[in-house]
């Protein structure tokens, strides 16, 4: 095995990512499987899922889809059932439910508190255990630019992603002692489902790249080197870490 494979690779490890699917989520997946591991695909998408996971397979890829509710304790329960081990959590799945602030809907609310933190935050504390049993592991919590800039008119997503980066910073120190490293990749602008309102409008697709200092949107494929990175021994000496992927949007003044 080379240097770069032993640094980076991940073969012998199992990795769990969920809202895998599609977009960013199905890149990260795609990723640790080349980079490896063996990879379970969560999703409530369960037709799109198995085309996925199909997909991959004919790669010669060592994919596997579960169709869950990441927002159901019983589903939760059954995913880990399932898993004879578990190396890396990549806790992706998220829903965006932007309103404006003064009339926030109330279910909006719980809606985005229960996917994007407590679902997560219960899906590490399953992951963590079986980690600290194995004495090694790395959660990836995927974040978002929203949790470190205002942007105008979803107060839940905003709240609820810097949550969720405070919650990997406690999980980082808590669970060091044991083996288990926590880090966030905070995505900026990329083109997926989630963002097509902003990317299919002309005027205001080129106003969010002008606003990055490389001068365009990001890709799924573009939050391929920080997830293997994270989950790999080349990031072994990295913890409470996060890892921005937003092409220099959060370092632009004028």
């Amino acid at each position: 095995m080379s240097y770069l494979e032993n640094l980076f690779g991940l073969s012998g490890r199992t990795a769990v990512v969920t809202g895998a699917a599609r977009g960013n989520g199905r890149a990260m997946a795609e990723a640790l499987l080349k980079a490896g591991a063996e990879v379970v695909l969560v999703d409530r998408l369960a037709d799109v899922l198995d085309r996925e996971v199909a997909l991959l397979i004919g790669q010669g890829l060592a994919a596997r889809g579960v169709v869950c509710d990441i927002t159901s304790d019983l589903d939760r329960q059954r995913l880990f059932r399932e898993l004879n081990r578990i190396d890396i959590l990549v806790n992706n799945a998220g829903v965006t439910l932007p309103h404006p602030w003064l009339d926030y809907p109330p279910d909006a609310w719980e809606m985005t508190y229960r996917v994007n933190l407590l679902a997560p935050f219960e899906l590490c504390r399953l992951a963590a255990r079986r980690m600290a049993e194995q004495g090694r592991g790395s959660i990836i919590n995927i974040t978002s630019l929203n949790a470190e800039l205002a942007f105008p008119d979803n107060p839940a997503y905003m709240a609820f992603k810097g949550a969720l980066r405070q919650l990997t910073r406690s999980l980082a120190l808590d669970l060091g002692g044991k083996g288990v490293r926590a880090n966030c990749i905070a995505p900026g602008y990329i083109r997926t489902d989630m963002t097509r309102a902003s990317w299919s409008d002309p005027a205001r697709e080129q106003a969010r790249a002008a606003r990055t200092a490389i001068g365009r949107w990001g890709i799924p494929g573009d939050l391929a080197g920080a997830v293997i990175f994270l989950a790999s021994d080349a990031s072994a000496f990295v913890t409470g870490h996060d890892l921005l992927v937003d092409g220099g949007w959060s370092i632009k003044g004028l």
